[in-house]
């Protein structure tokens, strides 16, 4: 050892704890935030767009009109409507997919909202409970639920109303059966069928009675 030279001491050799902690976060920071910029309309190796995690910007058309917002795509489509969107009808229930009550159609199909992410809806066209009435008019199933008094808590009301929607737009003069089916996927605890059946059946008659009345194909 050189005459000038001074010897390593213990404590110059350790690194302290809270260094190393310090040190290591820094780092792991940096690869963090820069794993978020790199994916952030990156391209997986088989071609497919990926965004996220940070919020991305996405239109989505609901109800005739295109909306825009900016949401991280985890957001499901039902969140992004009540929490984002302001559209509180459908319902957030059992968020499982399994009651109903968040029926919206998209692309004038039922379908959850609590099952689709809102980066999924883009290009679509989404309808809401919110889109049926036309201003202080209730949409004709609407009505019909109010006078066959086919709702109790309200919670299932709005995803069976498009669930019903939907129906009659495959279906205008549904057999039981088939309204039965048809409305398969949406539970109502507190047991309206008999009413909603009746809902159902009647406008369905209002529909036909319509379409006579304009000089329909069967008049």
């Amino acid at each position: 050892m050189g005459k000038d030279q001074k010897p390593e001491t213990k404590h110059s050799l350790e690194v302290s704890r809270r260094g190393f902690l310090t040190g290591a976060g820094a780092v792991i920071s940096s690869s963090i935030v820069a794993g978020t910029e790199s994916l952030q309309g990156a391209r997986h190796p088989s071609g497919v767009n990926v965004f996220g995690p940070a919020k991305v910007s996405m239109t989505i058309k609901i109800n005739g009109i295109q909306r825009t917002v900016e949401l991280e795509p985890r957001i499901t489509l039902l969140d992004a409507l009540r929490s984002d969107l302001d559209l509180t009808g459908a319902k957030k229930v059992c968020d499982r997919g399994t009651c109903g009550s968040c029926t919206v159609m998209i692309d004038d199909k039922p379908a959850y909202a609590c099952s689709i992410l809102a980066i999924e809806a883009q290009n679509k066209d989404v309808r809401t409970i919110e889109g049926l009435a036309q201003g202080n008019n209730l949409h004709p199933v609407q009505q019909a639920f109010v006078e066959n008094d086919a709702q109790q808590c309200g919670y299932c009301t709005p995803g069976m109303v498009m669930a019903c929607k939907a129906l009659l737009d495959k279906h205008p003069n549904p057999t039981l059966e088939q309204i039965k089916l048809g409305l398969g996927g949406n539970l109502c605890r507190c047991g309206t069928y008999a009413g909603i059946t009746e809902a159902v059946l009647e406008s369905s008659r209002n529909q036909t009675s319509r379409v006579l009345k304009e000089g329909g194909p069967h008049a």
